[in-house]
C-alpha cells in the first residue's frame, strides 16, 4: 500500500525465539503495515546465544517481510545476577540506539512480557520523535518481581514502582491479556479510558485434528486416560503437586497417564519426585516439541492440563496456553486460582479445582474418566466454539488495527 504505516515493535525477545510476537508482526505484514523490531540476541531460554547469533553475528536480519535490528544484550546465563544484567543491558543499548537512531516510524507498540523495563526504549523513542506509544501488557510489574520472583526489598520494588508508573503515563493506549490487569493498572492512578482488555489469540496451526490421520508415537494408544502438559515446566507451574495426584489416582485403580511434553527448570526436581512417588508408569515425559506439532498431540490426548503455583500474581494472569488449548478444542482440567476458572466456567469445556489442591484435582480427573465418549465430544466443542467467539485471531487483529490506521493524539511527549 502507498505510504504504509510503519509499526516500530519494541520485544526483547524475537525470532528465532518462540513469543506470539512473532506471529503478531508476521500478520501486520499480511495486513500491509511495515514492521521493524528492536529485539535482543535470541538467548531464551537456554540463556546464552543461539548458534549462529552473536556481537558480530546477525544483528540484523530480515524475517517474513520484517525488518529485525538486535541489540547487544548480556545473555541471561543461568543466575538471578545473569538475569539482571540481561535486562539492564537491553534497557542501556535501547537508550543509546533510541537517542541516535535515524529510523523513522508512525507507531511504536511494546509487547511486555517480563522484564517491564524492555518498554523503557520504545517509550523513549516515542517521546523523542513525538509518535504514539502503544503497550501490551502480559506480565504485572512490580507484582510479578515481588510475588514470583521473590524480590521484597522496599527500596528496589519502589523504584520498579515508579518505572512501572512513568511507562504507563508515557503510552497512548495500555492493553491487557486479562481483565483482572485492568483493575490493577487502575489502581497505580491509570484513567480507565487508557486502558482495554485485549485477550491472547492462537495461531492458526491450533486446531482440531482428526487423531486417525496422526503419528504420534511418543504417546502410547492403549487403555490409560491420557492426560496432557505440554510447555514451560517451571516452578510457577505448580507441577510439584502432580506425584501427589498421581498417587491418589493409584490408590482409586484410575489409569491415568501424565504426558509432560516440553523443558524447564523445574523438570529435573519433577522427575525426581516422581521417581520417590513410585508412580514412574504413570508418568511419560516428552522433549518440547515444535508449536505445530501440538494440536496433533491434543488430537490423540483424552484431556489437557493447565497448572499454576497458589500466589495472587497468577490469580489474575490468562495463560497464552489456555487460548491454544481451546482452539485444539480438548477437554480441560485446570489447577489454577483466579480469572482463569471463571474462563472454564463460562465455556464448559472442563473442571477447575483451586491451585496447589491435589486431592481436589485427583477428584476432577476421576470425574473426567468417568464421562462418555459423547460426553467428552460434546465438551471439546464447547472448547473450540468458546474459542472462536473470544480468542479467533482475526476478530482481535480487526479490534487493534484501528489504533494504528487512525490518527491519535500524541500526549505526555
Amino acid at each position: 500500500m502507498p505510504d504504509r504505516i510503519h509499526i516500530l515493535v519494541i520485544s526483547q525477545y524475537f525470532y528465532p525465539e518462540q513469543f506470539r510476537v512473532n506471529d503478531i508482526c508476521t500478520e501486520w505484514i499480511k495486513r500491509g503495515y511495515q514492521v521493524t523490531v528492536i529485539t535482543g540476541i535470541p538467548n531464551y531460554p537456554q540463556g546464552k546465544f543461539y548458534n549462529g547469533y552473536g556481537y558480530f553475528q546477525k544483528r540484523t536480519e530480515r524475517y517474513n517481510g520484517i525488518d529485525i535490528i538486535r541489540l547487544p544484550i548480556i545473555p541471561r546465563g543461568n543466575s538471578a545476577v545473569m538475569m539482571a544484567l540481561n535486562y539492564i543491558s537491553f534497557v542501556i543499548s535501547g537508550f543509546l540506539w533510541s537517542k541516535f537512531t535515524t529510523l523513522k516510524a508512525d507507531k511504536v507498540f511494546v509487547y511486555e512480557v517480563s522484564p517491564m523495563t524492555q518498554a523503557l526504549p520504545g517509550v523513549w523513542y516515542a517521546k523523542r520523535v513525538k509518535i504514539p506509544c502503544l503497550i501490551y501488557v502480559t506480565d504485572l510489574w512490580p507484582e510479578n518481581v515481588e510475588i514470583v520472583g521473590g524480590v521484597h526489598n522496599r527500596l528496589i520494588l519502589n523504584m520498579l514502582g515508579a518505572m512501572v508508573d512513568y511507562i504507563y503515563k508515557s503510552c497512548n493506549r495500555i492493553f491487557t491479556s486479562s481483565k483482572s490487569f485492568l483493575q490493577a493498572i487502575n489502581h497505580r492512578g491509570v484513567p480507565l479510558e487508557k486502558l482495554e482488555f485485549w485477550p491472547q489469540y492462537a495461531e492458526e496451526f491450533y486446531r482440531p485434528v482428526d487423531k486417525k490421520t496422526c503419528v504420534v508415537s511418543e504417546i502410547p494408544d492403549d487403555d490409560s486416560f491420557n492426560l496432557i502438559f505440554a510447555g514451560n515446566i517451571g516452578f510457577a507451574q505448580g507441577l510439584d503437586l502432580l506425584p501427589q495426584v498421581a498417587i491418589e489416582l493409584q490408590r482409586q485403580n484410575t489409569k491415568v497417564r501424565f504426558n509432560i511434553v516440553g523443558d524447564g527448570r523445574y523438570l529435573p526436581v519433577l522427575k525426581e519426585a516422581v521417581q520417590a512417588s513410585g508412580c514412574e508408569n504413570m508418568f511419560n515425559f516428552i522433549h518440547k516439541q515444535p508449536a505445530q506439532r501440538i494440536a496433533a498431540f491434543m488430537s490423540v490426548c483424552d484431556a489437557a492440563l493447565i497448572s499454576l503455583s497458589d500466589n495472587r500474581i497468577f490469580e489474575m494472569t490468562l495463560p497464552s496456553k489456555l487460548q491454544s488449548l481451546l482452539a485444539c478444542g480438548i477437554p480441560l482440567i485446570v489447577s489454577a486460582n483466579g480469572e482463569i476458572q471463571q474462563v472454564i466456567e463460562d465455556s464448559g469445556a472442563g473442571y477447575c479445582c483451586n491451585a496447589g489442591d491435589a486431592v481436589s484435582l485427583a477428584e476432577k480427573i476421576v470425574e473426567l474418566t468417568r464421562l462418555s465418549s459423547e460426553e467428552l465430544k460434546e465438551m471439546r466443542k464447547k472448547a473450540r466454539g468458546y474459542f472462536i467467539q473470544h480468542y479467533e485471531k482475526r476478530m482481535l487483529m480487526d479490534r487493534i488495527d484501528k489504533y494504528f490506521s487512525e490518527a491519535e493524539v500524541v500526549c505526555n511527549v
